[in-house]
């Protein structure tokens, strides 16, 4: 079941239109379907979050779409196609105010299995992590039209990386990449970056982690990084120094199986969990001021079965799960006072989502 689990972890002219309602006070979620080879779209409503499905969707994707990022002007999505031969690429889609997408070619060709991405916070560069090739293929982004460029490296066209990224988030400041792996035991790889362009890894790097680090997260002051260990069933938790590198700060052992994804609420005081095996939930951390994480006594939360991704809109009020074994997205407010998850409902998807990306 954990292989299955890792597997499904691994998140110019129009081709495909169509037509969704909403407003321009709306937000639009997008799930990548990479079973179906499809995005599915949905208007969020801003006040409640429900989930409505547009016209249209789902769209067909790129083969084995598996990663997707919004530009934080809302015009653009991007699609890391990771099936896609004989070489991976990534697709361009205009959104439209209505949510609609459209996608402008040509697809952008990366290295093999592309299966991660992130974008600095300005939107200005996209970085995807071939699992396959070991590397990590970076673009500057033209503001106007999000037409994607790539960015030369120092040891060639991407940064070779040496090994299969699990996870990769960039820190606020978008100076410091943070990429997990496993060999003999998981690790953090740190590099600085500049202008799209890594450097050397920061000194200590790699950083030792526990095993399996599927779940990534970094707290919106660049201060703190944790992994979610999958096959130790633990939460490390990591102090960032200003040069990036990391120093351990407390290895919480999980009462529920198999932690795979993770997220950290806009106001920074939550991290929620997802358990992926046996427990099928959600549990809930308070996180202190020196980044230790203290177990909510209202938490775990019950989702639907086998829980894989979670994630939340920009307003801090709504938290978003895709779930495994009944695919589906489910929806939950968030109570800013306690940390407390209460159910909104279930959205029935043509496969496992590996990627939610929201319009801020």
């Amino acid at each position: 079941m954990l292989k299955k689990a890792a597997a499904l972890l691994l998140a110019g002219a129009s081709m495909s239109t169509w037509v969704g309602c909403g407003t321009t006070s709306s937000r639009y979620l997008y799930a990548a379907i990479p079973q179906a080879n499809e995005i599915v779209a949905f208007r969020e409503d801003p006040n409640a979050g429900v989930l409505t499905q547009l016209v249209g969707s789902p769209i067909t994707a790129g083969q084995g779409v598996q990663a997707l990022a919004v530009h934080p002007s809302k015009k653009f999505l991007y699609a890391a196609n990771s099936g896609a031969t004989p070489t991976g690429n990534v697709s361009l889609f205009a959104i439209s105010s209505a949510g609609a997408l459209t996608e402008k070619t040509p697809r952008m060709n990366v290295g093999t299995a592309p299966t991660l991405m992130v974008m600095d916070s300005a939107g200005a560069y996209l970085y995807v992590a071939n699992s396959g090739s070991f590397d990590i293929s970076v673009f500057s982004i033209t503001a106007s039209t999000g037409v994607l460029s790539a960015v030369a490296q120092t040891g060639g066209t991407t940064a070779g990386i040496g090994l299969s990224a699990l996870n990769m988030k960039l820190s606020p400041s978008g100076t410091t990449l943070f990429v997990t792996g496993q060999g003999i035991q998981g690790y953090v790889e740190v590099f600085p970056v500049n202008n799209g362009v890594l450097g050397a890894p920061v000194a200590g790097s790699p950083f030792p982690t526990g095993n399996d680090p599927y779940g990534l997260a970094v707290d919106s002051t660049g201060s703190h990084l944790y992994t979610a260990n999958t096959r130790d069933g633990s939460i490390s938790a990591f102090s960032i120094a200003s040069s990036g590198a990391l120093t351990l700060i407390s290895t919480t052992g999980e009462t529920f199986a198999g932690p795979v994804s993770l997220f950290i609420d806009p106001s920074g005081k939550y991290l929620f969990v997802a358990n992926n095996q046996t427990s099928g939930n959600l549990a809930a951390y308070s996180i202190g001021t020196d980044g230790g994480l203290t177990l909510l006594t209202n938490s775990p939360f019950a989702t639907a079965s086998q829980p894989t991704f979670v994630t939340g809109d920009s307003s801090g009020k709504f938290v978003f799960v895709g779930n495994q074994s009944t695919p589906m997205i489910q929806s939950f407010s968030l109570d800013a006072g306690s940390g407390t998850l209460t159910s909104i409902a279930s959205y029935s998807v043509p496969g496992t989502p590996t990627s939610i990306a929201i319009t801020p």
